[in-house]
C-alpha cells in the first residue's frame, strides 16, 4: 500500500543536529507524530541525553527537540510499505532534506537505524553532499541494544546541540 508521510519536520533556525528516521510506523501514523509506539525508546533517549524529563505531549516533544538544537524528520516522503516494516519499504520518494539544511545551521546528520541510513545514502547523499552517521535504532525491534547502550551511542546527538542550550 502506498502511503504519504503525513506530518511536518521539526526544526528551527537554531537546529544544529538533524536526526532522520525512515518512515512513520503504524503507531506513529495513528498518533500523528514521530516515534508514537510506546515501546520505542527515542523520546526517553533524547530526554536523557539532554538532561530533561521524558516528554508526554506532542508540544512537549517539539519543545524538547527545538530547545536541544535538534531537527527531526524522516527520509521518506512516500513509499509502498506493509504495516510498520522498514524491510518492506519500496518505491521511495524522499523528503526535501536539502530544504532543512538550507534553513538551519546543521553541523551533523544522524540516522536512527540502518534503514534510515541506507535510504539516506541511496536517495539523498548525492543531493545533499553531506554524510550521515548511523546510530543504533531506538525501535523496540532492536532488542540487541539495551536502553543503557543506546544512551551511550546517542550521546553524540546532545554534543551537537549543547551550546544551543546555553
Amino acid at each position: 500500500m502506498r502511503l504519504e508521510h503525513g506530518f511536518e519536520p521539526v526544526y528551527n533556525s537554531r537546529s544544529r543536529v538533524f536526526v532522520l528516521g525512515s518512515f512513520p510506523s503504524v503507531a506513529s501514523r495513528d498518533d500523528g507524530f514521530y516515534y508514537g509506539h510506546p515501546q520505542n525508546r527515542f523520546w526517553r533517549v533524547i530526554a536523557a541525553i539532554l538532561g530533561e524529563a521524558p516528554p508526554a505531549s506532542i508540544e512537549e516533544k517539539k519543545a524538547l527537540l527545538l530547545n536541544g538544537g535538534i531537527a527531526l524528520w524522516d527520509v521518506v516522503k512516500s513509499c509502498e510499505i506493509t504495516g510498520s516494516s522498514d524491510a518492506s519499504i519500496r518505491d521511495v520518494i524522499p523528503n526535501d532534506i536539502p530544504m532543512i539544511l538550507a534553513r538551519c545551521p546543521v553541523e551533523r546528520i544522524y540516522a536512527n537505524g540502518g534503514t534510515a541510513y541506507s535510504l539516506y545514502r541511496k536517495h539523498l547523499l548525492r543531493i545533499t553532499g553531506r554524510e550521515a552517521v548511523r546510530l543504533p535504532s531506538t525501535s523496540p525491534a532492536n532488542a540487541a541494544w539495551s536502553y543503557e547502550r543506546l544512551l551511550v551511542a546517542w550521546r553524540v546527538v546532545a554534543d551537537g546541540g549543547a551550546d544551543v542550550r546555553g
